[in-house]
């Protein structure tokens, strides 16, 4: 089962129906979602979801509309009903002005539940963090995205030919999303993903680090070796100050050690800025015989 059907599951298994105000809300999403059709004077609404499709037809049994008829095509579910049994929501729809469902939070929760329900989506998070809604309407897309700005969740809009859709990516603003539809459950599964993912980002993070910090010590390394036996071959290394000649002595015999440790083999150790200073030296003095 994906992430996005667990969400729905849990949701459709609230058992919050006693209030016929935060009902109707939640039966107005589905609505308003894409996922709802009306043709023929009938109301129809698909899902794939047995879940799903039980949940609307509770919303509908408590509104006292049961002359509805589920039937099933391939793998989606289909409840249909008549047009004239969900007038009240024409009259109830007028209630959707910002200025009236400001304080009422839970009529907004509800609302908001019943679209993602009916037409919202959610990538796996353990691949990508993508949460969409999508609603038959840009006037309905305006004010959802109105009334969860105001309730402090961030969104974005992708406005297609045939749907207008509202979308998160941010980790953070889909965790306040789900907790605010009630989707608590699948907010601490999802939780559970953002961290191990944070810890897999910051482990990779630090192996690439590591692995590019070797791989200049293994460069400088390589540079600092074909200086020191270039001047061998032109018979310059014996010119060099004993300083220069013990530090590149001790580069040789140990070709994989950081200038760190190199600077403690010497008679009178120093420290890795002072290795750098002689390796550096004998490299500038190569670059110059090669001239």
């Amino acid at each position: 089962m994906s992430f996005s059907s667990e969400i729905k599951e849990e949701l459709s298994k609230l058992n919050n129906l006693a209030n016929k105000e935060q009902v109707q809300a939640e039966l107005i999403g589905y609505l308003i979602s894409n996922n709802c059709s009306v043709a023929d004077e009938n109301i129809k609404f698909s899902t794939e979801s047995e879940y799903n499709i039980n949940r609307f037809s509770k919303l509908l049994n408590n509104m006292n509309i049961l002359d509805y008829q589920i039937d099933l095509q391939g793998k989606t579910f289909m409840i249909t009903f008549k047009q004239n049994r969900i007038d009240y929501c024409t009259r109830l729809n007028n209630r959707l002005y910002i200025s009236e469902i400001e304080n009422d939070e839970e009529y907004i929760k509800a609302l908001v539940r019943g679209i993602f329900l009916g037409s919202g989506s959610m990538n796996n998070p353990e691949n990508k963090y993508h949460l969409e809604i999508a609603l038959s309407t840009k006037n309905s897309s305006n004010l959802v995205l109105g009334v969860l700005e105001d309730a402090g969740i961030k969104l974005k809009v992708l406005d297609s030919k045939n749907s207008y859709s509202l979308y998160i990516k941010d980790g953070e603003e889909i965790s306040k999303f789900l907790a605010f539809i009630g989707a608590n459950s699948s907010v601490l599964k999802f939780e559970e993903v953002r961290v191990v993912r944070h810890m897999n980002n910051k482990v990779n993070r630090l192996v690439n680090c590591e692995t590019a910090n070797m791989n200049k010590t293994m460069n400088a390394a390589v540079e600092q070796i074909e200086a020191i036996e270039y001047l061998k071959k032109v018979k310059e290394y014996e010119k060099l100050e004993d300083s220069l000649k013990e530090i590149a002595q001790i580069r040789l015999e140990h070709p994989d050690s950081p200038l760190s440790e190199l600077g403690k083999y010497l008679k009178t150790p120093i420290g890795k800025s002072g290795v750098n200073y002689r390796l550096k030296k004998i490299i500038e003095i190569a670059e110059e015989l090669k001239k």
